[in-house]
């Protein structure tokens, strides 16, 4: 990747006039938004708001899409995932999608990439195997479990740390809560507030408002699409009209 004239004072993320298409359905419909350096960014919204769809849009998985995104100062939209994955944007799928004949520390270096440095000549963080098993107690416990013998919330831990040893600036993290453990929760929590104290940017979708409200330092709310609401995670929290409107089933 070529040197780029990023301010530290823009955002990291700048998402403007996005729209996503499955076939013929219009899935996002002009979404905006950005996500600061060290910022968590949760997207909110009910299942088929297009949540996800934003983020496979952003990460270049999405065949029919249209708009700007902006990373680091660089236009990253239109894109091969990859090229976007090389220059620091990690992405995270609710499916998982870990290699299932693979070990635990195998599954870690096939996720691991050069140590970065950003804009500024400082040094990004970079994670070791050591790192993540303090961080996921779990996993350090079970390194040479091949990863289809796993429960599917340590299959999500181990799905997280692969792409952390891509060291990347910026995280897109999609439902890390749902469908797991308690435990499993309180260490993805864990897992984002670390990423934050290293300077990471995570863009978070999630349903479960309590998780959010536990991370999160500001929110959109999708709905059919659209961005309907844009606060700091404290504003949500203390708008029971919107959470009714837009979260509550």
């Amino acid at each position: 990747m070529s040197k780029v004239d990023f301010n530290p004072d823009e955002p990291l993320l700048t998402v403007s006039k996005l729209n996503a298409w499955y076939g013929a359905a219009h899935i996002l419909f002009d979404v905006d938004l950005n996500v600061r350096r060290g910022e968590v960014v949760a997207l909110m919204g009910r299942n088929g708001a297009g949540k996800s769809t934003t983020l496979k849009s952003i990460m270049g998985l999405i065949e029919k899409s249209k708009g700007d995104v902006h990373f680091m100062g660089s236009k990253i939209s239109g894109r091969q995932s990859f090229e976007i994955a090389r220059r620091g944007v990690g992405f995270v799928p609710e499916d998982r999608r870990v290699f299932s004949d693979l070990t635990v520390t195998e599954n870690l270096e096939v996720g691991r990439q050069p140590a970065r440095t950003w804009p500024d000549g400082k040094p990004a963080f970079r994670w070791t195997p050591e790192d993540l098993y303090k961080l996921f107690p779990n996993l350090g416990g079970m390194q040479d479990r091949p990863g289809g013998q796993m429960s599917g919330g340590e299959q999500q831990m181990l799905t997280v740390a692969r792409t952390l040893m891509g060291n990347p600036y910026l995280v897109l993290l999609d439902e890390p809560s749902e469908g797991v453990a308690p435990l499993i929760v309180e260490q993805m929590a864990n897992m984002i507030i670390a990423l934050k104290e290293h300077g990471v940017s995570v863009l978070l979708c999630e349903q479960n408002i309590h998780f959010a409200e536990l991370v999160s330092d500001r929110v959109y709310v999708l709905e059919k699409g659209q961005i309907r609401y844009a606060a700091t995670m404290a504003e949500l929290a203390e708008n029971e009209e919107i959470r009714r409107s837009y979260l509550t089933v």
